[in-house]
This record gives C-alpha cells, sequence and structure tokens, in this order.
C-alpha cells in the first residue's frame, strides 16, 4: 500500500507541474465541454438518428447490426442481452454511460438494464480490443459506451406502436432549454404476451436529464429508472423446460462538472445505480419452490483532468472510487471498493504518428492491486490511409454469481482468481468522406478466465471456475459507402477462433462466440421517408449458422407525423441465439411518429 501510494503521489505531483508550468491561470474563458467524458472517438457507433431509422425497439437490440455479439434471451433484446465482443464471454465487456462503468456487479446478465429511451441516446459507441486503453477493468473484449443527448432546444415525440403477439408501445419525451438550462423527460412504456408460452413482457423506463451551462463549461445531471417483469423461459438453464420468471428494477443517477479554462479541463462526476432482482425458478410450484431476491448498490466518484501540453500531448488523469455492495437472499451480504488512478496521453509527430497510451493502476479490497493500460501507434502514410499497431492489458474480478451463487442447477466458487488478458492488434484503415475501408488482425491471450462449467458431465450442478488459458485469434473487416445523399451502405465482417487448454469441461452454455458475424445495412431516403435493409449471419462453433433479415419502410405524412412499418426475422428463421432457450420467428410491428 506504501508503494501504492507513493506511485499516486508521484504521479500526480508530475501531472500537475506540467499544466502549471505551461500555463498562467489568469485569463478565464468560457468552454463549453459536451458530455463524452471519456474524450475517446467509437470505431462503430450509432446516431441518434440511425437508432430512429433502424426496425429495432430498443438501442440495445439495434446493435446487432455493428461486430458486437448480442446473445439474447427474450423477445426483445431489451429485455435480457449478454454483450460479447472478439470472442468473450458475457462478462468480458466493460458497459459505459457517458464514459462511467455502470456493469452490474451481482452478473453480466444485467448489463443491458440501462434507463434510457432512444430519444435519450445521442450515441452509442462500441469500442472492441485495444482501443479503450484508459476504460478499466472487465474490458476484456472491448466497451460499449451509452452516450447521452444534452437538451439543448425545444422538442416533442409521441410515438405508437403495435404489432404480432399483442405487443403494444408507447414514448413520450419532452425537452426544452430556457437560456442556460436545458431539461428533458422520456417516458416508454412496452408489453407483449410473447412468441410461446412464458415469453411475455412489460418494461417501463422514464428518464429526466438536466443541463446547466455555467461560465466555465456545464453541469449535468441525470436521472432514470427502469422496471421489467418477463416470462424467463430457460434463462439459466438452457434445456431443462423450467417455467421461470423475472423481475427487475434499475434507478441509475448521473451527475458531473465539465469545466474548461484555457488547454485544461477538470471533469468530476458521480454515479450511483442501485439494481434489484426477483428470480423464481419454476412459477408454477411443480418442480422447485427457489425464489430469490437480490439488491446491487455502486457509488462512484470520480475526477478526470485533461491538458494540452507543447512537452507531452493531450495528457490526462483519472481518480476514480467505486463501492459495490449486493444484499442477497442466497448471495448473502458483500462489499468491495476499488481505488483506481490512471494516465492517459496522445501524442501527435509531425501529424504523421501518433501515439496513444495509458496506465491504470487498480487496488481492490481483498484482492489486491492490478497494473493494466497499453500503447497504440497510428501511422498516416500517402492521404487518408493509416495503419495501426497496439498491446494492451486488461483484467476482471469474478462477479458475487459467480462468488457465492447457489441453486438446484448451478454453483458459485468464493476461491476465484481474477481473469487477466494481453491483447495484440494491427490494422489498417482508409478513410474518405463518402467511402471507408478497414481491416483488423488481433490476438487475446486470457490467464484464469471464468466460466461455468463440469469436469465430468455426470456432476449434478455446473461450478463457476478458472480454467487455465485460452487463445484467443481473429479478423475483422468493415466498409462504409455513401453512394449519394439518398443510398448508403454499411457492412461489417468478424471472426473469432478461441482455443482453450480447458481439460475438457463441459460448458453450461456451450462454445457461445460468434464464430462468424456478417451485418450489412442499407439506408434508402427517398422525398416521402425512410427505407432500411438489412441482414445478419451468424455461426457459432459447433452449431449450423443463422440467417436474418430485417426491414422498416417509414412513410412521411407531413412535417410532423410519419407512419412506420418494421420486420424482424423476415423468412421466419428457426434458431437459438443460446442453445436450449428458443428465439423468436417473424416479428412485425407498424406505428405512428409525432414530433414538433
Amino acid at each position: 500500500m506504501f508503494k501504492l501510494k507513493s506511485g499516486i503521489f508521484f504521479i500526480l505531483f508530475f501531472f500537475f507541474s506540467i499544466c502549471f508550468a505551461e500555463d498562467k491561470l489568469t485569463e478565464l474563458d468560457k468552454i463549453v465541454v459536451l458530455r463524452n467524458k471519456g474524450g475517446f472517438t467509437g470505431r462503430y457507433s450509432l446516431s441518434s438518428k440511425d437508432l430512429i431509422a433502424l426496425p429495432f425497439s430498443s438501442p440495445v437490440e439495434a446493435l446487432s447490426i455493428l461486430p458486437l455479439n448480442l446473445q439474447a434471451r427474450s423477445p426483445n433484446s431489451s429485455i435480457q442481452t449478454d454483450f460479447s465482443l472478439r470472442g468473450s464471454n458475457y462478462q468480458g465487456v466493460r458497459v459505459l454511460l457517458d464514459g462511467e462503468y455502470i456493469n452490474d456487479p451481482q452478473t453480466g446478465h444485467h448489463n443491458s438494464d440501462i434507463p434510457l429511451t432512444k430519444e435519450d441516446i445521442a450515441c452509442v459507441e462500441v469500442i472492441p480490443g485495444i482501443s479503450p486503453l484508459n476504460l478499466g477493468p472487465d474490458a476484456i473484449g472491448g466497451v460499449v459506451n451509452f452516450i447521452t443527448k444534452r437538451p439543448d432546444g425545444k422538442k416533442v415525440v409521441l410515438e405508437l406502436t403495435g404489432g404480432e403477439y399483442q405487443t403494444w408501445g408507447g414514448l413520450f419525451s419532452v425537452s426544452d432549454k430556457i437560456k442556460d438550462l436545458g431539461v428533458r423527460f422520456s417516458l416508454e412504456n412496452k408489453k407483449s404476451r410473447g412468441f410461446s408460452e412464458d415469453t411475455d413482457f412489460k418494461k417501463f423506463t422514464a428518464n429526466m436529464a438536466s443541463s446547466l451551462d455555467i461560465p466555465l463549461g456545464t453541469f449535468d445531471l441525470d436521472f432514470g429508472y427502469q422496471e421489467k417483469e418477463f416470462g424467463a423461459y430457460d434463462f439459466y438453464t438452457p434445456g431443462l423446460g423450467y417455467p421461470s420468471r423475472e423481475w427487475t428494477k434499475v434507478y441509475l443517477l448521473n451527475t458531473g462538472l465539465n469545466l474548461g479554462v484555457g488547454s485544461f479541463t477538470v471533469k468530476p462526476n458521480f454515479l450511483w445505480r442501485r439494481h434489484f432482482d426477483k428470480f423464481m425458478l419454476d412459477k408454477t410450484g411443480v418442480r422447485s419452490n427457489y425464489l430469490v431476491h437480490h439488491r446491487t448498490d455502486i457509488y462512484t466518484p470520480s475526477l478526470y483532468l485533461n491538458k494540452d501540453s507543447t512537452i507531452l500531448g493531450k495528457i490526462g488523469l483519472g481518480l476514480e472510487y467505486s463501492e459495490e455492495k449486493i444484499n442477497s437472499t442466497t448471495l448473502g451480504k458483500h462489499s468491495r471498493e476499488r481505488k483506481s488512478i490512471f494516465v492517459d496521453d496522445s501524442y501527435y509527430f509531425l501529424d504523421s504518428l501518433s501515439i496513444n497510451s495509458s496506465l491504470r493502476i487498480d487496488d481492490y479490497n481483498g484482492v489486491g492491486t492490478s497494473y493494466t493500460g497499453g500503447i497504440k501507434l497510428t501511422r498516416e502514410f500517402f492521404e487518408a490511409n493509416f495503419l495501426h499497431f497496439g498491446v494492451s492489458r486488461s483484467m476482471r474480478i469474478p462477479s458475487f454469481t459467480e462468488l457465492y451463487y447457489n441453486d438446484p442447477t448451478t454453483i458459485g466458487n468464493a476461491a476465484l482468481s481474477p481473469e487477466k488478458s494481453l491483447s495484440y492488434e494491427a490494422g489498417y484503415n482508409h478513410k474518405r468522406e463518402k467511402f471507408s475501408w478497414g481491416l483488423a488482425f488481433f490476438f487475446r491471450n486470457e490467464d484464469n478466465f471464468i466460466d461455468w462449467v463440469k469436469p465430468i458431465a455426470s456432476k449434478a450442478k455446473w461450478e463457476a471456475s478458472n480454467i487455465a488459458t485460452a487463445d484467443v485469434f481473429g479478423v475483422e473487416e468493415r466498409v462504409e459507402c455513401k453512394i449519394n445523399d439518398k443510398i448508403s451502405l454499411n457492412a461489417s465482417y468478424s471472426y473469432v477462433n478461441r482455443r482453450k487448454n480447458d481439460n475438457g469441461y463441459s460448458y453450461k452454455y456451450g462454445e457461445n462466440y460468434a464464430h462468424h458475424l456478417v451485418n450489412f445495412v442499407s439506408f434508402f431516403r427517398f422525398d416521402f421517408g425512410t427505407q432500411e435493409i438489412g441482414f445478419t449471419y451468424k455461426k457459432t462453433p459447433g452449431r449450423n449458422g443463422w440467417f436474418l433479415m430485417h426491414a422498416r419502410l417509414s412513410c412521411d405524412l407531413n412535417k410532423y407525423s410519419e407512419f412506420f412499418f418494421s420486420a424482424t426475422n423476415i423468412f421466419n428463421v428457426e434458431y437459438q441465439e443460446i442453445e436450449g432457450i428458443p428465439s423468436p420467428g417473424r416479428w412485425i410491428e407498424g406505428g405512428l411518429r409525432l414530433k414538433w
């Protein structure tokens, strides 16, 4: 601990020496820093306009057109969906809200419980591999970052939808800005009886966002609430036929300042997330009376400082403290703390070579200290052509479920060690105004990665265990083409091969990473409205692949209203995202959207 405190003191002293040696803070300029608090750009992204134009009922579901493997357990992907990037499991993706960590400490199955509507989101970034150098633990495969809109004008939206399986939904959002204060309030409600027995769901979301312009920047305060009730047929018991049921609630408060003085910015922030989970293994009570309640809390104050320096480029310093708590009828009462410090830097040589680097120290009580970070070099040659190479190190501590869970089919392991990974990446990008193409090769070595396994098939329960090692190799390719003002095409392909040294374990959820993942999306903008057509092909190891097609057509009735019609899985393909859990067939919805 003495060494850690000494290191923090040295980093702080060095950082502030650079800041104040170069600037005299005598002239105070008003700088408004927008709320992309991490200061990074997503490798893949969906804008607010994309979310509205796509035929999906939630921002999470829309991410299926990116090289992010969504493993949905429900007819609507926002009810419960696991995130996987570059062959990671569902715990190996770091989920952020405006750059702030919101992963659920109970289990990664709740990481998609995010109280936002599509009217609250400015952009969703998917950042795979080595790119999120300074973003902390859990980024084994990468990061998903939800960036919210600042309420900066008057806008009212009312959307009504209906479709198959008695599916109904409504969304209302109103925002305004009066002088320096902007406020937005959004409500969304959706329900369905489901495509088969025990797949019904109800979902309600409320979000309030406010932003105040102040002399040196902005003050933002956001609060969201979401509750869900849904049939959970075999969600955690694939193939066993349990008619389960689950209820979840989440409260999320995120508030912070963005302040700027010259080339020096300061971003203090505080985030609180509370999550409730109630799960009934057999709602009929015939096979089991297992019923559990969980409550988790995350408290995260943080501070990020950034400075444009002629000596070291754009250098940043971050300080974080996080406390995670759980109170559960089966997992018990537990808490853990994390103290973190990191330094990141972006430096440019002669406008053709850039170096991005970071070093991060995380100290966990009861676990110890970890050192993560990495370096990425990018070289531009000729015009609009870029080569990059990078290496990064990441880690993940076990979730509370992996440590302490116990039910009739599954048991945790309190002796688990943290996961560790070392990633390498090399790639090429060509980017112009109307056309871009990118190719990346990646390799990741994982040590002590965690999964639910049985050493022998006859063992009664699945147990969370540290598997010795795994090597992950893959390729990603993407093309974006804007043919003209009315037609644009986007396509991506990813290949992942994962080799484990696991002594022949059986896996509860199988080899569920995307071995091949292809996405294609086309947008057509007509005088009367827009049309989107796309498809996804996915293949997991040891199983046949599946091809899904989706489409959305909108017709403008006038400048204030539009009618839309959407369909997913148009060819009614039978498939299972997670083996043993059925996925829906063709799903058709339509609706009316009013805006003024």
